[in-house]
């Protein structure tokens, strides 16, 4: 990935290739501010193998850092903006972070992380009543080459953190080879527009740099918001002329139904790239009817990142409901297969596991053997996703093998909320499950037993899970019960539970 990063910028030098409000940088600028950067954290020892992490919004020194940690060798670990203090304090521990680069609108969260690890080196994107301004630091060096340092293909690049059955998060490494792999499956498989504008609306920190790399590659442009706000969304297609960009099934949904999507012009776009979550096939369709057959969906997860299928623009066939439930086909750089629970193959139309074997892996969870055995059973890969292969061998996922549930593309491991629930004081027991929902795919929906004598608003569980893990992990709704079902060995009977709220749906995914 850093040679492809600086093959990228080298051959684009005097192309624009990063616009940001009223800023635009040319592939030149980008790489000189790379070098700064680069020649910065090297003056502070920081390179090969160094563990960093970076929590910010979407700002072009993010991109800065990013080419200087991969150019350096660095270890990144990403924190997201929504993160709760708890949840970035387990990831700065557990992944041993010795260095946190920080937007300033951070700074009340990066000194609570300090003092939780006093060890932690603390940096930021300018001045800050805290930590060294890398900026102003990065400033003081002259642009030079991009010196790549000397890695193997299976060095690790950075640990990804998706949340655990266990309560605990696991922190998926990542490998160079896997994130070569996975762009050059993008640059070959995914289909692109001859001119590439690429829109940027998700954290650079995590699924909007991934397309950056391409994007380069192809001689195009990005344009980065802060965030997503569906205004300033097509307001940026229409003055910008985008081309492509990438929505979760949540965003797409906000889109169509903004009163602002009938007064811009938004005939620009050419391919939509879509995943992370089950998309709706009505709204799929709907969407095709609005803006054309534009869409393209990509299938994966962290331990083998976002392409492990696709569905090309023309398989969308709106004659077939069943395909646009689909997630599309096996790509022909990874081996993939549906696995019974004893490692066999099953027959085509039968349900089985999503397994995966090749260079686009993990190469196991950080520090947590016992799991990475488990993941890795057999001799694939299992993603925990359920899924039936038609006549075409086109993959349609029907369930969930994890405890998990996927709401407006974020991982919601029910444990997780569990765990905080049941620090309540008027909470005896909780069940989390995932409900259908036309807007987030899937809400969190928290099923509660309270102790004898005690009553609680669900507002109030609300809030507490949302101050203790973040917005994304806050149920939308709490149900009150005299008994949770229990399994014949004692458990929570999840599937008993689900079945409730599910009885009508063709899929156990929304």
């Amino acid at each position: 990935m850093p040679h492809l990063l600086v093959t990228a910028l080298e051959r684009n030098l005097d192309r624009p290739a990063v616009y940001l409000g009223d800023q635009v940088l040319t592939g030149r600028q980008v790489r000189d501010e790379i070098s700064r950067y680069a020649q910065a954290l090297a003056s502070l020892g920081i390179g090969k193998g160094s563990s960093i992490s970076v929590l910010s919004k979407n700002r072009p020194e993010v991109l800065f850092n990013s080419g200087a940690q991969m150019v350096s060798g660095c270890r990144a670990t990403p924190l997201h903006p929504l993160g709760s203090l708890d949840d970035h304090a387990y990831v700065i521990d557990d992944a041993e972070i010795e260095t946190l680069v920080f937007d300033p609108a951070f700074a009340e969260r990066a000194a609570a992380l300090h003092e939780r690890k006093p060890t932690l080196r603390l940096l930021s994107f300018g001045p800050a009543p805290l930590g060294q301004d890398l900026l102003s630091l990065a400033g003081t060096f002259e642009a030079g080459p991009l010196q790549v340092a000397d890695l193997r293909a299976d060095d690790l690049s950075g640990l990804n953190y998706t949340g655990g059955t266990t309560g605990q998060p696991k922190g998926v490494m990542g490998t160079y080879r896997s994130a070569a792999t996975m762009t050059a499956i993008q640059m070959t498989e995914w289909q692109w527009p001859d001119e590439v504008r690429y829109l940027v609306c998700t954290p650079l920190s995590h699924a909007g740099a991934a397309f950056f790399i391409p994007t380069l590659l192809r001689g195009g442009c990005i344009v980065v918001l802060p965030g997503f706000e569906p205004a300033a969304v097509l307001e940026a297609i229409e003055k910008y002329r985008i081309t492509a960009m990438m929505l979760v099934p949540t965003m797409l949904y906000v889109l169509l139904d903004h009163p602002d999507l009938d007064r811009r012009d938004t005939s620009s776009l050419q391919t939509i790239y879509y995943g992370a979550a089950a998309m709706s096939p009505t709204r799929l369709r709907e969407a095709i009817e609005r803006f054309g057959p534009i869409f393209f969906q990509y299938y994966g997860q962290a331990e083998c990142p976002m392409t492990v299928t696709v569905l090309r623009k023309e398989e969308h066939d709106l004659t077939r409901p069943d395909r646009l439930a689909s997630c599309g086909r096996p790509v022909p750089w990874l081996h993939v297969a549906l696995l019974d629970d004893d490692g066999r193959p099953v027959a085509r139309g039968t349900p089985g596991e999503i397994c995966v074997r090749g260079p686009m892996v993990m190469q196991g969870y950080w520090h947590k053997p016992q799991q990475t055995e488990e993941a890795f059973r057999s001799g694939w890969l299992h993603t925990g996703d359920i899924a039936t292969e038609d006549d075409e061998g086109f993959y349609t996922i029907v369930d969930r093998k994890k405890d998990m549930i996927v709401s407006g593309a974020f991982n919601v491991f029910p444990r997780e909320v569990e765990d905080v629930l049941a620090t309540h004081p008027a909470v005896a027991q909780a069940a989390v499950i995932g409900v259908p929902d036309d807007k987030w795919g899937e809400a969190v929906k928290a099923v509660v037993v309270c102790r004898p004598g005690h009553d609680v608003e669900p507002a109030e569980l609300i809030t507490l899970v949302r101050e203790r893990k973040g917005p994304h992990y806050a149920p939308k709704t709490v149900d009150f019960a005299e008994s949770i079902p229990l399994s014949p060995l004692g458990k929570p009977d999840k599937k008993a539970l689900r079945a409730v709220y599910w009885q009508h749906a063709e899929r156990q995914v929304n």
